[in-house]
């Protein structure tokens, strides 16, 4: 089925060509508990709780047919799915917006966690994270940027509540240090020297890594910041569906949530650099993943794109911690073959940290996670789930949806990827442009939150003020900047401050 102007009072963008099928091999879902539930995790981290973990060589190697089945546990009946947002920001000092330091970062942890009641995550002997029993976890990224991973939630009114919660406690602290957060997608004016780096192992062994295998992975990691959701799949089949309308529109979520379009001081000519960043940090890991488009695939396929996913580490707290593995294979890892670990076999503890070091525009574990926009304001950080949501948590919405991108090509997803951090909704595309896409994929995810009948519509409310302004985020930056024509960009610190 096409979706039509008619149906929708939508713009129509499509040819007929076969649409794409959700078929693949099934692989039997088994019931999840709710500790899989779609708690965040972000750019790769292990578990907060990693420090306490046992002995991994006391586990028994996994296998592949339980990689599999490790995916397979996130199927989940709808009455129990669930919603977890997390979003990034920048500490800077509110008197020269330099970047905060550890130091600062630490005062911060102890103080919030001493207020309000966190308990401490520890690398070592330094702080680096915060966490609660509801899933909740505060984190640091790789350049200080400070991270909200939220609980798995029923509704937008929670994780909106949620976030809102959050800010006020950091802004508790904050502001009695004289210290502030920055809501946009890049770092606008500090290099990559000018940023502290966080003292967890991991983040040392890759900032030596990335500039060997792609030109912007520093960038990556040490200046970008971003919003992401969480969500959850009932069957094979729905996670399959779910992939692929996830894939397809990540570029109109980068669009339409773009806001970073400046880098050391200067516009770059894109409108979400934090996207352009990624098409260039470690193309092993990251991408656009055609292969989801098949029609054979599931989570066994997966599974082997991600066996062959260049390893980073493997966690040996007897060993010190985190043993370099960069560039390894995660397939000798199972063939006992591991230079840095001879004779060893990977365990279930390995695989989900594996699961974790591919960095596609939509990521799986035992849920999806959307990977695809810049971090912003109060607002945006309630509309990015509530998008995802009224596209995937509605049946009908999820197939109109499907029906709307069935016809896209190959080529014409991986040209919305290269040009939509660039052009944002000004990109061309068929007969209109990523504006009219992105009304369309609104008027359908209105619908779907409609459905759920939580009251959530509103949400969408920021998302459709910028479509039908044609101005997003980074467009309003780019033109004050030029009204004010001095070169200063000291008004992104106090237009985006939290």
């Amino acid at each position: 089925m096409m979706v039509h102007s008619s149906s929708l009072g939508v713009h129509h963008h499509q040819q007929q060509h076969r649409p794409l099928s959700s078929r693949s091999p099934v692989v039997s879902c088994r019931r999840a508990s709710s500790s899989s539930s779609s708690s965040s995790r972000s750019r790769g981290r292990p578990s907060p709780s990693r420090a306490a973990a046992s002995a991994p060589e006391a586990a028994p190697p996994i296998t592949r047919e339980e990689m599999i089945a490790y995916i397979a546990s996130g199927c989940k009946p709808k009455a129990e799915w669930r919603i977890g947002t997390e979003h990034e920001k920048f500490g800077f000092n509110l008197k020269d917006t330099t970047p905060i330091d550890y130091a600062q970062i630490k005062h911060l942890l102890d103080e919030i966690g001493e207020r309000f009641e966190w308990e401490p995550i520890m690398e070592k002997e330094n702080i680096i994270g915060l966490k609660r029993s509801d899933g909740q976890s505060i984190t640091l990224e790789p350049g200080g940027q400070f991270e909200l991973s939220g609980a798995p939630l029923r509704t937008i009114h929670e994780t909106c509540a949620e976030v809102n919660s959050h800010l006020y406690q950091v802004r508790n602290v904050a502001e009695s240090m004289d210290v502030g957060f920055l809501g946009v997608g890049m770092n606008p004016r500090y290099s990559v020297d000018q940023t502290p780096v966080m003292p967890k192992g991991r983040y040392k062994l890759m900032k030596a890594y990335m500039p060997t295998v792609g030109t912007m992975g520093l960038d990556m990691m040490f200046r970008t910041a971003t919003v992401q959701v969480n969500l959850d799949y009932e069957s094979e089949p729905d996670c399959v569906s779910k992939f692929r309308i996830s894939l397809a529109l990540q570029p109109i979520a980068t669009a339409l949530f773009a806001n970073s379009p400046f880098r050391d001081g200067k516009p770059t000519g894109f409108k979400s650099t934090r996207s352009h960043v990624w098409t260039d940090t470690d193309n092993a890991r990251c991408g656009e993943l055609p292969f989801v488009f098949d029609d054979n695939f599931g989570f066994e396929r997966y599974v082997d794109y991600m066996i062959d996913v260049p390893m980073y580490f493997v966690y040996r707290p007897e060993k010190g911690g985190y043993v370099d593995a960069l560039g390894m294979s995660f397939r000798d890892f199972m063939e006992g073959k591991l230079p840095c670990l001879p004779g060893e076999r990977p365990t279930k503890q390995d695989w989900e940290d594996h699961l974790s070091v591919a960095f596609p525009e939509v990521r799986l574990k035992k849920f999806l996670e959307m990977r695809g926009a810049d971090t912003g304001n109060w607002q945006s950080l309630c509309a990015l789930p509530a998008l995802w949501v009224g596209l995937l948590y509605d049946e009908a919405a999820q197939k109109q949806t499907l029906d709307y991108i069935s016809d896209w090509t190959e080529e014409e997803r991986h040209y919305l990827r290269e040009e939509c951090p660039r052009l944002a909704l000004d990109t061309p595309f068929r007969d209109g442009t990523v504006r009219d896409v992105a009304r369309d994929v609104l008027t359908i995810a209105s619908r779907g939150l409609k459905n759920r009948r939580y009251k959530e519509v509103h949400f969408l409310d920021r998302l459709k003020n910028i479509v039908e302004s044609g101005e997003t985020g980074a467009d309003r930056l780019l033109r004050e900047y030029e009204e004010r024509g001095d070169g200063n960009l000291d008004f992104i610190y106090q237009k985006y401050l939290f």
